[in-house]
């Protein structure tokens, strides 16, 4: 076991806290990270209301967290109070001001988390007293702007140490085993938010395809590209990109996105399809850098267990020399 002030507040066996990544993260992800003693997040993604309710319904009696795509959920408000009525341990918003929501959440006890991509962002958080920060480099899954996670993560605690110490950081970018954990510690994080390791997870709702191109691929399989937002016809905010495995539809389109725009009639159809399908070729597929450590898609229990005894272990051997 690893002991930090994050798994002390939420009283973990692990300081991890699994992404609530739209789509692949429900309910059966969220209740086993959370039975493997760390916090499992449903990935509450662009507020359908009834996917949340199933999902819950999955999670069962396990103590679980919500997180929401902030910008969307300011369509749709409503969504936050009925995710609150299942009382969530934490709810984590990204990608967005926090601040309209955050009194909702403190007044309905539940941690709030905020996930931050640069130094405005974390000032934002904190306006918001956010009680947990995540610092979000652009090697994550999903999506993310453009600070890398070694350089923003120290940066993020000196700043947090300076002007809101009691608020708790979280690393997120590109760990995806024992040693990204440790580092993340060694950098000032209290613990990790981890989202493609957890997308190769046997309980993570992600096609078999999905989960075999993860295994094939390493990091430099992945880009950033705004290419699938413009498939989906989702009016992201330009600060953000999405990081999907590189294909035959990233290889078509990244670079092409006025020519895209004009054959969406075509193509946000054959996307979607794709999708559905299980396609790894003609659609987004969801993962990042840390691609290049995974090699099994294994449950969420193994793969925390051994990335926590690897970075005890590691930590206690930078602690001997």
């Amino acid at each position: 076991m690893i002991e930090t002030r994050l798994t002390r507040a939420l009283n973990l066996r692990h300081p991890i806290i699994s992404a609530p990544m739209a789509f692949a993260a429900g309910g059966a992800l969220a209740a086993a990270v959370t039975a493997a003693g760390g916090l499992g997040l449903i990935g509450g993604g662009y507020g359908d209301r009834n996917w949340l309710e199933q999902q819950y319904a999955t999670a069962g009696n396990q103590r679980v967290g919500v997180g929401f795509i902030t910008w969307s959920l300011a369509q749709s408000p409503a969504v936050l109070t009925m995710a609150l009525d299942h009382k969530p341990a934490a709810v984590m918003l990204s990608f967005g001001d926090p601040r309209p929501f955050a009194a909702e959440i403190h007044n309905a006890g539940a941690t709030l988390i905020c996930q931050c991509q640069t130094r405005a962002h974390i000032r934002d958080a904190i306006a918001a007293n956010a009680a947990i920060i995540v610092a979000q480099g652009s090697e994550a899954g999903g999506h993310g702007s453009t600070r890398g996670t070694l350089s923003l993560v120290p940066e993020a605690a000196d700043l947090l140490a300076a002007l809101a110490p009691e608020t708790l950081l979280l690393a997120a970018g590109g760990i995806g085993d024992g040693r990204g954990l440790a580092a993340a510690l060694m950098l000032g994080a209290d613990g990790v938010l981890l989202g493609t390791r957890l997308w190769a997870a046997t309980e993570a709702m992600v096609s078999p395809r999905h989960h075999a191109a993860i295994v094939n691929a390493t990091g430099d399989d992945t880009i950033r590209t705004n290419t699938v937002d413009i498939a989906r016809e989702l009016a992201w905010p330009p600060d953000f990109s999405a990081r999907v495995m590189r294909n035959a539809f990233t290889n078509r389109w990244h670079g092409k996105e006025a020519a895209l725009k004009q054959e969406l009639p075509t193509e946000a159809p054959r996307y979607r399809a794709a999708f559905a399908a299980g396609d790894p070729d003609h659609t987004g597929v969801w993962f990042g850098e840390a691609a290049g450590v995974i090699h099994a898609i294994e449950p969420a229990a193994t793969i925390i267990d051994r990335m926590s005894t690897e970075a005890a272990s590691l930590l206690a051997r930078h602690a001997r020399t």
